[in-house]
């Protein structure tokens, strides 16, 4: 039996030495281990793939939309716990058990980006409140970002406001609307129209759904009315997170105004302070020790009566704005959490589609298609 065999010269003592050829398993066995730390450089560096499993985006994101997420736009963050497995999150697959370790602890820096966040950018982060995982940890979200550090954000009626002017609406933008009917509408209706989040009201119906979109249906004999749903001013519905002191009473239709912190700016430490910002420096801005008592901060034991922010804030919306939790609910982003910004859905399936066949499922017109 021929074996084929290389040799190696060794020295100078004129000496070979006969190296067999790498067997199936282990030429596979290396194209696996440097496919998995390929893989695992550009998902830490460059780009990473994720997946919308709620309609908190839609329509401009649909859920079983597959996205490709730019980490290089902002500047790629260097990992806080870098003892994790790779290709994992949170958990190892199947299992409760962590996949990652908290034994090294590092400091998050950036790497240099190309763009500033910008308003109306489709960014990635981890979400602030899952305060019981590292920063890198995190549950991802993603969100639109409608207000950049240093704005001021206002909400009237469902209009956003940055800076006193009125800040752009997207078309695929959502909201609740109630249609007056009588009658049963077939459930054609709501799809042919793409409505999906649907509930029968008194005299009615409550769904999510665009303001073109709400026009339309309102040339349908059937339909005797569509009123937008919105919160008035003082009544108690969402923001809890600014709500809690009791020293504002928004709403998700009726916030604000709301300074949106920018590194190096300070304000002064009052009731007003501690009811928006309190709970951010306590967690977000890296001190050992925080504590708030009333309407004071002390920071290590001293008393800081005008506050300098350490880094910039950003504050996030979804499209669906009456189906989206958000940072009128759980507060700011920092800058530290900004993990990337959403750039094409390189696939799309829709599972709601429960009896189609696969190819009828996919959403052929969403494939490497562009995010706005």
């Amino acid at each position: 039996m021929n074996k084929i065999a290389q040799k190696v010269p060794q020295g100078n003592n004129g000496k070979t030495e006969v190296k067999g050829k790498k067997s199936v398993v282990r030429e596979w066995l290396d194209a696996i281990v440097f496919a998995v730390i390929a893989a695992t450089i550009i998902r830490a560096l460059f780009l990473e793939a994720f997946m919308i499993p709620t309609p908190s985006m839609e329509r401009s994101l649909l859920v079983g939309d597959y996205l490709f997420v730019s980490k290089f736009h902002y500047g790629t963050r260097t990992p806080q716990t870098p003892l994790q497995i790779p290709l994992t999150f949170q958990k190892i697959w199947g299992t409760e058990i962590p996949a990652y370790l908290e034994w090294i602890d590092l400091p998050m820096f950036r790497l240099p980006g190309f763009s500033e966040i910008r308003r109306n950018d489709p960014v990635v982060f981890n979400v602030p409140h899952d305060l019981e995982n590292p920063v890198d940890m995190r549950t991802y979200y993603i969100k639109r970002c409608v207000g950049i550090a240093g704005d001021t954000l206002k909400i009237n009626n469902q209009q956003v406001y940055i800076n006193g002017v009125p800040a752009e609406t997207k078309p695929g933008m959502q909201s609740s609307y109630f249609l007056k009917t009588s009658q049963v509408i077939n459930q054609k209706v709501f799809k042919r129209n793409k409505i999906t989040d649907i509930y029968r009201a008194e005299g009615g119906y409550v769904v999510q759904t665009t303001a073109a979109t709400a026009e339309k249906l309102k040339v349908l004999g059937f339909i005797e009315a569509i009123e937008p749903i919105i919160y008035e001013k003082g009544v108690a519905y969402g923001a809890a997170y600014f709500n809690e002191s009791g020293f504002n009473h928004w709403n998700i239709d009726n916030f604000g105004p709301l300074y949106i912190p920018e590194a190096g700016a300070s304000l002064e430490v009052n009731e007003q302070f501690i009811a928006n910002y309190g709970h951010l420096v306590k967690h977000y801005e890296h001190h050992h020790e925080v504590e708030v008592k009333e309407d004071k901060l002390f920071i290590e034991g001293q008393e800081i009566k005008r506050y300098t922010f350490q880094q910039d804030y950003f504050f996030m919306m979804g499209d669906n704005r009456h189906n989206s939790l958000d940072s009128r609910e759980w507060g700011f982003v920092p800058m530290d959490h900004i993990v990337g910004k959403a750039l094409i859905t390189w696939w799309s399936v829709d599972e709601q589609e429960s009896f189609a066949n696969i190819l009828d499922k996919i959403r052929w017109n969403r494939i490497f298609r562009g995010i706005e």
